[in-house]
């Protein structure tokens, strides 16, 4: 696997080795030991996530201000962007967003730590979506940042209208959004 860190350092870019021929392919999606030499610390999954989402479907920015969890995520079906926003206010590069293609061509994942929003946007026809969290989903500790902020004016790449559940069109500005210290 290659790793590689992305603009805001703490999140990652991971490349799997791929063994294929006529048969189809083989590669190696986790590996504990790996992935923590890599992040610098342990860390522990506790829940997997699986969705699918039709063309031009946007999710996020969610987080949770309490139960934070980091998630490793990659897509099984389709392409997506991929998105992580740091809200961490000591960070050097709290505000600001990296995103990344995923999909199965690439069979890329990302590492988005605890203390970041995230969200992707669906490029493909449709998409299946699967990620492990390092805590487990609290609705109740569940906040999320407009997709749209313009203090945020992340780069989707569409040019139409995405959609968005009504949960996410109500997402509250940077400015106005919890944040992690």
């Amino acid at each position: 696997m290659r790793f590689t860190r992305l603009a805001i350092p703490d999140v990652l870019l991971i490349e799997p080795r791929v063994f294929g021929d006529e048969r189809g392919f083989f590669y190696e999606s986790f590996r504990q030991d790996v992935f923590e030499e890599a992040v610098g610390r342990k860390v522990t999954f506790v829940q997997d996530n699986h969705s699918k989402s039709g063309h031009n479907v946007l999710r996020g920015l969610h987080y949770q201000i309490k139960q934070p969890q980091g998630k490793l995520v990659r897509v099984v079906v389709g392409s997506v962007f991929d998105v992580a926003v740091d809200l961490r206010r000591s960070s050097p590069t709290f505000g600001q967003w990296v995103g990344e293609v995923l999909s199965a061509e690439n069979k890329a994942q990302m590492w988005v730590p605890e203390g970041f929003a995230h969200g992707f946007l669906v490029l493909s026809e449709s998409a299946e979506f699967v990620y492990k969290t390092t805590n487990y989903y609290a609705p109740e500790y569940e906040r999320c940042i407009a997709w749209n902020d313009p203090g945020l004016a992340i780069a989707w790449p569409t040019s139409d209208q995405p959609l968005v559940s009504t949960k996410d069109e109500k997402g509250a500005s940077l400015a106005d959004a919890e944040m992690f210290s």
